[in-house]
């Protein structure tokens, strides 16, 4: 029996939160996928979302009666386009912990998270929650930037630092872009202009070939001067780029772009989401 696709999609009923389950919605559609709308009682944040109760005495019944709303035109609006279930779940706790301890248990295939809650802010950074989720989890995370609503991807970028973990990441890409008809561009950014980078580049593409059963793929290699991260932004944006997507194995592109010298210049972090690849 094959089991069900999975989608973890914890909210705090912020906006940005919101966004994420749309985009969690849209995929799960897709992938005929169990979406699980997951809360984690914080009081911090229940007093931002509901002042006049500051001693949290109807907290429960404020967050079951939000979630039940929520997963009700969940169902309405995605069962006929191929959901297969939307459920809810409120938990007590740490955050990051109660959430990478359910998707552990659930053995989800996605999680969907918003970069920025209720009481979650860091100026051009992804959100100190949503960071800490995608270092500690081991599986696959989309980070969706607070402001932006889910259109279906006419492009996805997938960064590539040449690892053999490549040829199984360009695989679940590939399903995805299916899904949507999508391009795929999977690039890597070079700081510097040998012609080692292009020889590699070409052994690397001739390597990956064989492994994607997709013709919308087009491979590049890219120099930038300054750093490796100010040059995938680059690219992202002049091929309008719609989701960005990397591994977050060790020394690869991921420990770049969430190095602290580097996220501050990172603007496409509050503008495209980002889909980290983690398991395998």
């Amino acid at each position: 029996m094959v089991q069900t696709f999975k989608i973890l999609c914890p909210t705090d009923f912020s906006e940005c939160s919101l966004n994420a389950i749309e985009y969690a919605t849209r995929l799960g559609e897709k992938y005929k996928a169990d979406l699980i709308l997951f809360h984690v009682l914080n009081r911090e944040d229940y007093e931002k979302l509901s002042p006049s109760d500051a001693l949290g005495k109807h907290q429960m019944d404020f967050v079951l009666e939000k979630l039940q709303n929520l997963q009700d035109a969940v169902l309405k609006e995605s069962l006929k386009n191929g959901l297969k279930s939307c459920i809810s779940i409120v938990k007590e706790g740490s955050i990051v912990k109660e959430t990478l301890e359910y998707a552990t248990e659930i053995n989800a295939g996605l999680i969907v998270v918003g970069t920025e809650g209720v009481n979650d802010f860091r100026e051009n950074i992804i959100g100190s929650r949503a960071s800490r989720i995608v270092e500690q989890s081991d599986r696959d995370i989309l980070v969706v930037p607070r402001k932006v609503y889910f259109k279906a991807p006419r492009k996805l970028v997938y960064a590539s630092d040449y690892l053999e973990e490549d040829k199984i990441a360009i695989q679940k890409i590939v399903e995805v872009a299916k899904f949507f008809d999508s391009e795929i561009d999977l690039v890597h950014v070079s700081t510097t202009h040998k012609a080692l980078d292009k020889s590699l580049h070409m052994t690397m593409v001739e390597e990956i070939k064989p492994f994607i059963k997709y013709d919308k793929v087009n491979f590049i290699l890219k120099s930038f001067r300054d750093d490796v991260a100010l040059g995938l932004e680059n690219y992202l944006q002049t091929a309008k780029g719609d989701i960005l997507v990397t591994l977050s194995e060790k020394k690869s592109f991921f420990d770049q772009i969430f190095s602290k010298s580097l996220s501050k210049k990172m603007a496409y972090f509050i503008n495209k989401p980002l889909w980290v690849i983690k398991s395998f």
